[in-house]
């Protein structure tokens, strides 16, 4: 499936566990190339309640995330079509970084997902930032993000530079996904570039690195929400928040593209 470009192998966990897979069984059926290819794996399997559904993710390099924003549209997409929640009605999504309300449209390529409220992202002291970065913000949306504001998007060397200050110091031994962001044709329209950790590699989109962009957006009084984010594959996730007191935002809502592009068996 894809969510915005961010592509994935989602597995019917009532088939198979996460426990039946090794980090290298991911890692090679991610792999570009030599496998089915893809940003991560994605376990999708009966919640612990009726309209429940459970999503264990794991990056490409085998490495288990908390979260993946654009994981989570995809499995709700998923669950609906595998019969595991009912399309049109609003289900609860458990994941590792919490319990979400989402909804997927019976015959539509949407999901939303209901996020919980999240810290402002916050100043990052001890990063260098280098000419044509005019401000960073370090946040976490089920997974930590550093939010880099630049000139243009297109400008960015995300291999090199995402690499290098995803593994910062000053972001501490875990490191962060690595979000560029730039102005687009509205003052409602931000362009993103994404380098993703557990992937090391620049993604087509980043879902909860949207709503952290935003976050971080707003914190400058550089946008409000709801503001559009447009992906590297030219896809659009629509972020909906309320700052709430205390350096907070709540009511969050990501939008944004769940596509079944192939189904398969892997043996």
């Amino acid at each position: 499936m894809t969510g915005s470009g961010n592509d994935f192998v989602m597995v019917d966990g009532r088939h198979a566990a996460p426990g039946d897979w090794s980090p290298e069984d991911i890692r090679a059926v991610c792999a570009r190339g030599t496998g089915v290819g893809a940003d991560g794996l994605v376990f999708v399997s009966p919640g612990s309640a009726p309209n429940a559904v459970r999503m264990v993710y794991f990056n490409a390099d085998g490495s288990h995330a908390a979260m993946c924003g654009n994981a989570a549209l995809c499995s709700a997409w998923l669950a609906t079509r595998l019969g595991l929640a009912n399309p049109g009605a609003d289900m609860v999504l458990e994941t590792d970084a919490g319990t979400y309300e989402s909804r997927c449209a019976a015959g539509g390529d949407r999901a939303e997902l209901h996020l919980a409220a999240v810290r402002a992202p916050g100043a990052v002291p001890g990063l260098i930032m280098l000419p044509g970065e005019s401000r960073v913000a370090l946040g976490t949306v089920g997974v930590p993000h550093l939010v880099v504001l630049v000139q243009n998007v297109d400008g960015v060397d995300v291999g090199v530079r995402g690499k290098a200050l995803r593994f910062d110091p000053a972001l501490g031994p875990a490191g962060a996904n690595v979000n560029f962001i730039s102005a687009g044709a509205s003052p409602s329209e931000w362009r993103m570039r994404t380098y993703e950790r557990g992937v090391e590699a620049e993604t087509l989109a980043c879902g909860t690195g949207a709503v952290a962009a935003v976050c971080a957006l707003s914190e400058w009084g550089l946008a409000e929400p709801p503001v559009t984010i447009l992906t590297r594959s030219g896809r659009r996730l629509e972020i909906r928040a309320r700052k709430a007191p205390e350096a907070t935002y709540d009511d969050i809502w990501l939008v944004g593209e769940a596509r079944l592009v192939l189904r398969g068996v892997i043996n």
